[in-house]
């Protein structure tokens, strides 16, 4: 049975949350914490956890497809969770560590950025639809969640696909 009032606070918290990584992730290129600890060791592990994602996305997809919901929210439950290691990682590492900036040129350049601020824009864009589509199949709203996760699902994939293609194509200027 749908529960209205619980999708109400779910998606109050989505927002804030969303609001809060977008402060966070607009602020850790112009605040940096000094530390003793060298965090250079996170971006494999970022781009791990993003094709993770992607990896458990294509796999809950294939469960839904094939009417195992429960299998599909068990993914999904892992990707929510694989996700959120992510940025807290990510934030962790860019509030602590210098910028690596792509050294590439010609057309590899081009590519990169292309892919770089499609993924960031997505990633900012998509994160709060993320959140609204796993609350409204949370609160037992399932055709309100197929609707929104027919166009959520594509743009989170690309977004956990893109995220590792950066990564590799930055991997020789670190």
């Amino acid at each position: 049975m749908a529960n209205i009032a619980l999708e109400k606070k779910l998606n109050t918290l989505a927002y804030v949350v969303s609001v809060v990584v977008l402060l966070l992730v607009g602020l850790m290129r112009r605040v940096k914490i000094e530390t003793d600890i060298d965090f250079s060791f996170l971006p494999p592990v970022h781009a791990s956890l993003n094709a993770l994602t992607a990896v458990i996305l294509v796999v809950a997809f294939i469960h839904i497809k094939n009417g195992r919901v429960e299998q599909h929210r068990k993914a999904i439950y892992a990707a929510m969770v694989t996700s959120a290691l992510f940025l807290l990682s990510y934030v962790l590492y860019h509030f602590t560590t210098p910028e690596t900036r792509f050294g590439g040129e010609g057309t590899i350049r081009y590519i990169y950025f292309f892919i770089l601020i499609t993924h960031i824009v997505l990633a900012a864009v998509t994160l709060p639809f993320i959140l609204l589509t796993f609350n409204r199949a949370f609160t037992d709203q399932f055709d309100r969640h197929k609707k929104m996760a027919r166009w959520v699902f594509p743009l989170w994939l690309y977004v956990a696909v893109t995220g590792p293609v950066c990564y590799l194509m930055l991997k020789p200027y670190y």
